[in-house]
Formats: structure tokens, C-alpha cells, sequence
């Protein structure tokens, strides 16, 4: 059995022992889970490189993973129900987004124990248990986060004996800042190290938009190393540099030989078979909490992407031929997957113009006309007629980025394409790819000068100001009642050809265009078909940099006068507006590349309060005092438009209140 053993390093209660009504208080198991696993099986032979993993004297491939579980302290009050929360970079996701949760800043310095705050206890008033359980192993050594411990891939010599692989390494860099030093490697994860420090072959080129005509940089002007505060060279081959100053804005992207492939796709064997234990026991190992029936995996942005490329390959199989997971929600992950699976992959790299894991981005059958390629990322999910519910949400910025629109139509973006009974699409509209900023004078940027680390999320407009969570609770809630009552969830809403709402990213333009201070961005860096080289045997790519074909069809939703999407689905704060809120924004000049999008982010774009404002700034749209008679008469509005939403089911009853409740403060800020 792959689970071999749970070493618990802490149990605390949570929350200091609150009571959650029914369920009473829960706890926190806090360990490391040991696993072992058949590398000849079929449920691991789509892990690349799992035959090239070090073996133990039972033929097996040994790993860990830290793991997190909070259940309640009575277990008898568990609902039979878990949500598998698939760590951010080692930070958990499922608290912060349905339980409307603060996460915890975590650096070397976090001590493991550091609280799990439980927010409002949405999960744990449903009874819930939350498993977090590491996935990830080139994410920061530091003790607070749950990662992944497994083995590098190593290959037979002529002489027999076997040493680590070496390869070559495709990244992108970029700073808001002037910078003379790069560490090697995205989000300031572990880094691939250079082979050779003097490597001739290393090539690096820069671009000032994600498709734009790149340049070659002369080899003579970066190295292998880094440069300290004084100005000296220090050797490191795990940082490139630049005695004249990588410039900030500018995209860097570097390809180099490295030592030391990580056996990335045993991060897919660990969730599902981490699951497969709390559902199941092992005979070396008990569950925790006997009961589990069902079991929903949620992960948002690269664990969303994540969830995808565990979908694609079908990983939900164990090695006794169970389904692990029940259902899942791929949050803003947009039409991408990534390298979790590839050869000296980065499991961060997170941009559409670095990725070969694009197509096929839609769950039912699509062919591409440019390749002739054909496919559907379900397809191995069909062939054996799995029943596993998909719930795949995205936000305004992914669509905006280009790749969320092809969830839902043909790769040129001609015509609709129904997603499939076992699966439903939602474009939560007017939000950004996080759950909003608040208070939005916190992001104000027209002081910034001199841009530093800290200013890398700053942008041209307010940020948008949305909370969602309130959507994804409801998306739960309808997900469990699909797998377990057989309950038809509410129909994928989201922008379609078919009736006008899906538009190209240039047409709304339009309209911002009108309004002072929008900024709407004059170029969308729209995905491009890219061939890698990718190898039929195993996920390892060969042609570096990748050729480039053409663009995809990106489409985005229509906007109306106000400058707010009409598309998706419409939080009570958003139908009836006091500003607008996008999915794009662009780039602080101060952060350099001003013309590109802040990826990930959006803004707000508020009504003038009077009409005298109003007409003072030439604003079309009409103002606050121009909509509402007062403070009450706006926030029945908002009530009202909430309880139409919970009638759809898209929204629960209790989350009314909630909406009613960011509108008020949105008002008092706005006016």
C-alpha cells in the first residue's frame, strides 16, 4: 500500500478550541505522511521518469510529504465529507478562499506551528475535514510550508553505474526594479543550478512584451553568479548577473544546462494517495477520521493548473483501481496547465507565452485547424467513463490573459463548445485573480518613484476591489450536492458567441476609452501557438526557444456603458455598481514594461459621487447620487439582487448578508 506511515509532530486544538455550532471544536493534526510506491503500475506510469527514481530494496519508489489535517475533535461529527486543499507554493488556499480567511506571511523564520486561522468556519460549520498535504519540492525550505520530499531521477552510465541527468532549462525573469542579480528560478523557488558556470552554449534574450520581436543578449554581458552589495562577482550557480543592470519591466528569458531532475509527477501520486488513506486506511496505517465518503480537491491559480494537469493525465486512480477524488474546483486557472510533470520542470512558471501545456484547454473534444491537432482535456477521464464532477471558475484577469475563453470555445474562437455533462464553467465576472484588495488606498501608486520589491503588484489604476468567495462557497455546496444527491448544479454562465457576450480583447476599448483615467491597455499579449518539441515518450521538451505559430482565438466579456462586464456570474455588488471593476490592469510606470498587463491583477474605475464631479471630469457615466437616492435605497438594491442570485443557486442565502455588507463599506469609501 503506498502509505506507510504518519509521524504526527503536533496536535493543537484550533482556533483555541471554539466551537464550530453542531460540529463542536476541531483539531489540528499536524505530521509527515511516508509513502511507497510501485513504479511498474499502471496508475504511475504517467509520472515521467518514475522508472529512472531511486528504488528500495522492495522495487518500490520511496517519498514524503508534509501534511496537515484539521477534523473535528469529536470525530463522529464529521460530515463524511473532506476538501483535499491543494497548496499555493506551500501555502494553503482552501481557509483563505471559502473560509474567508487571513493567510499568514511565511519566511525562514515562521516557526512550523505558526496558527491556522479559520476565518468565519464556513468548512467547519459543515463539518468538513480540511487535508493539506505537500505537493510541491522546489518551493522554499521553509518549515511553515507543506512540501513535498522526493527523490532526483538518475540514469545508467556506459560504466553501469547510475548519476544525476542533465538538461537544459527554459525560464523567464523579470523585476520591478533595476537589478544586477536573477536567481534561476520563478517565484523565488528552489532554482535549477547552472552545470557549468562558464556554459558557452547559454543563450538569454529580452522582450517588452510577453509576444513581442525579442533580442538577443550578448553572452559577454551576463554570467553565472552574482554581484553583492559592493560590487564584487561572487560564484553562485544558482543566480545569473549583469554588471550593467538587468533594466526593470523588461522580460528576460534564459536557457541553460542543469544537473538534477526532479521527479516532479510524484507530487500527483502523493495527493491521490493521500487520499485514498483518509478514505480508506492502509493495513500499516489507520485514517484519522474513519467516515470519509467523499472527497473534493480545491485548488486556485497554480494549484488550479495543478488540478488540470492532474485531470488531463487522469491521476485518479490508485493502485487498488479507486477513484480518489469525487469532485474538484480549479480556481483561476484559465485554459492553462503547466510543468508539473515535465522533465527539469518549474512547477511556478506560471505565463502562457512559457508554457507548452496549453492545448487542449477545453474539457469536451476541440481540434486545433493551424496544427490539426485534436484532443479534449478530459479525454482519458471518458475513455473509462469516470464520473468525477469538474468545476473549472475563473476570474475577469484570466480571461484577459488570454487563455481562460478557450474553456468554452474552438482554439481560433470562431464557435462555443458545450464543456460535457460532468463538468461545468463559470466566469465569476468583474473580479481579479485574487480575492480583491482592501482597503484600495493601499494600492494608490502615484507616489511610487523608485520602485522596489514590494512595489512589484503595483498598477496604473485602483486594484479591484471584489471579494468572490462568497461564489466559490456556493460552488462547493452545489458540487456536493451533485456527487451526493445527484443535484444538477446552476448551468455554466460565462461569455459565448452565440449570443453576442464574447467579444475580442480590443472591443471594449470602446468604452473605456471614453472614460477619464481608465487606461485601458492598448495591446493584448494574446497566447501563440508554441512547439516545444515536446518527446511522445515522456513530458520532456527539446526546442529551446520554442517556435512560434500563431495566435489563438482569445475572446473576453462585453462590457456596458459603465464599463462593467454582462457576462458570468454577478455578485449583488457588481449588478448594481458603484464603479467598475476589471480584470485588467496595467503596469505601474515606475515597475517599468507600462504597456503590459499586471498579470493576475485588476482595477477599479469609480463613479464620480455627484454629478458636479461628474461633469467636472467629462466622466459619461452617471454618478452615485445620479443612481441611488441614498446610502439605504442602494443597499436594497444590492439585498435584492442577492436574493435573485441565491434563487439561481449561485449564491447561498447566508452569503446575502455578506454581499449587502461589502456593498456598505464600498459605499462609505466611494462617496
Amino acid at each position: 500500500m503506498p502509505v506507510t506511515g504518519f509521524d504526527v509532530k503536533f496536535s493543537r486544538p484550533l482556533a483555541d478550541g471554539k466551537s464550530w455550532g453542531e460540529v463542536g471544536p476541531y483539531e489540528e493534526l499536524r505530521g509527515t505522511l511516508h509513502f511507497s510506491i510501485d513504479p511498474a503500475h499502471a496508475a504511475n506510469e504517467r509520472i515521467t521518469d518514475i522508472a529512472l527514481a531511486p528504488q528500495n530494496p522492495a522495487g518500490r519508489v520511496a517519498f514524503s510529504a508534509d501534511v496537515s489535517i484539521l477534523l473535528p475533535a469529536d470525530r463522529s461529527k464529521a460530515s463524511g465529507r473532506m476538501v483535499l486543499d491543494v497548496v499555493n507554493r506551500g501555502n494553503r488556499v482552501a481557509l483563505p478562499n471559502f473560509n474567508r480567511a487571513t493567510r499568514p506571511t511565511i519566511d525562514e523564520d515562521t516557526p512550523i506551528d505558526v496558527e491556522v486561522d479559520a476565518g468565519d468556519g464556513f468548512l467547519m460549520r459543515h463539518g468538513y475535514v480540511v487535508v493539506a498535504c505537500g505537493w510541491q519540492k522546489d518551493a522554499p525550505a521553509y518549515a511553515a510550508l507543506i512540501t513535498l520530499d522526493g527523490p532526483d531521477a538518475i540514469a545508467p552510465t556506459d560504466g553501469g553505474a547510475a548519476k544525476p541527468i542533465t538538461g537544459r532549462v527554459y525560464s523567464q525573469l523579470q523585476s520591478p526594479f533595476d537589478t544586477h542579480n536573477f536567481l534561476l528560478s520563478d517565484k523565488g523557488h528552489r532554482a535549477y543550478p547552472a552545470a557549468d558556470m562558464e556554459d558557452g552554449d547559454a543563450y538569454m534574450e529580452v522582450r517588452d512584451e510577453p509576444d513581442g520581436d525579442p533580442k538577443p543578449v550578448p553572452r559577454e554581458e551576463w554570467r553565472f553568479g552574482r554581484i553583492d552589495d559592493d560590487g564584487n562577482y561572487l560564484p553562485d550557480p544558482d543566480y545569473v548577473c549583469a554588471r550593467n543592470m538587468f533594466k526593470k519591466g523588461r522580460l528576460y528569458q534564459i536557457i541553460y544546462a542543469t544537473t538534477g531532475a526532479r521527479v516532479l509527477g510524484l507530487s500527483f501520486a502523493a495527493l491521490r494517495d493521500c487520499t485514498s488513506w483518509i478514505k480508506h486506511g492502509t493495513p500499516e496505517v489507520a485514517t484519522p477520521v474513519p467516515g470519509i465518503k467523499h472527497v473534493y480537491a480545491y485548488g486556485r491559480s497554480q494549484t488550479g493548473r495543478y488540478l488540470r494537469t492532474y485531470v488531463y493525465n487522469d491521476f485518479n486512480l490508485d493502485e487498488e483501481n479507486r477513484e480518489a477524488l469525487d469532485g474538484v474546483i480549479a480556481n483561476v486557472a484559465g485554459g492553462m496547465r503547466g510543468e508539473f510533470n515535465q522533465r527539469f520542470g518549474q512547477n511556478s512558471k506560471d505565463r502562457n507565452n512559457m508554457l507548452t501545456q496549453l492545448f487542449p484547454f477545453a474539457s469536451s473534444p476541440a481540434t486545433d485547424t493551424e496544427t490539426e491537432e485534436s484532443g479534449s482535456l478530459h479525454a482519458r477521464l471518458d475513455e473509462r467513463d469516470s464520473n468525477i464532477k469538474v468545476f473549472y471558475t475563473n476570474t475577469s484577469a484570466e480571461y484577459h490573459r488570454g487563455d481562460a475563453s478557450l474553456l468554452h470555445t474552438d482554439p481560433a474562437g470562431k464557435r462555443d463548445i458545450d464543456p460535457g455533462p460532468n463538468t461545468r464553467v463559470y466566469h465569476f465576472t468583474g473580479t481579479e485573480h485574487g480575492m480583491g484588495v482592501w482597503p484600495p488606498s493601499e494600492v494608490a501608486v502615484a507616489e511610487v518613484v523608485v520602485a522596489t520589491e514590494m512595489d512589484q503588484d503595483r498598477s496604473q489604476n485602483l486594484r479591484n476591489i471584489i471579494d468572490y468567495a462568497p461564489l466559490l462557497r456556493a460552488c462547493l455546496v452545489n458540487l456536493d450536492r451533485w456527487v451526493v444527491d445527484g443535484v444538477e448544479p446552476p448551468p455554466s454562465r460565462h461569455p459565448r458567441l452565440d449570443d453576442g457576450t464574447a467579444v475580442p480583447t480590443d472591443q471594449p476599448a470602446a468604452v473605456f476609452n471614453r472614460i477619464p483615467g481608465a487606461n485601458y491597455p492598448a495591446h493584448h499579449a494574446n497566447p501563440r501557438r508554441r512547439d516545444f518539441g515536446l518527446m511522445e515518450t515522456r513530458e520532456q521538451v527539446t526546442t529551446f526557444p520554442p517556435q512560434v505559430g500563431g495566435v489563438f482565438g482569445s475572446l473576453v466579456s462585453a462590457v456596458d456603458a459603465d464599463g462593467n462586464e454582462v457576462a458570468g456570474v454577478m455578485l449583488p455588488e457588481i449588478a448594481v455598481p458603484i464603479a467598475a471593476t476589471t480584470g485588467w490592469t496595467l503596469r505601474h510606470p515606475a515597475t517599468g514594461g507600462a504597456t503590459q498587463l499586471l498579470v493576475f491583477a485588476g482595477g477599479t474605475i469609480p463613479f464620480a459621487a455627484t454629478r458636479s464631479q461628474r461633469e467636472a471630469n467629462s466622466d459619461p457615466r452617471p454618478s452615485i447620487e445620479e443612481r441611488y437616492t441614498s446610502k439605504d435605497d442602494y443597499l436594497q438594491r444590492v439585498r435584492a439582487a442577492g436574493e435573485a442570485l441565491a434563487a439561481e443557486r449561485y449564491l447561498l442565502d447566508e452569503d446575502i448578508e455578506v454581499s449587502v455588507a461589502q456593498a456598505s463599506k464600498f459605499w462609505d469609501w466611494l462617496t
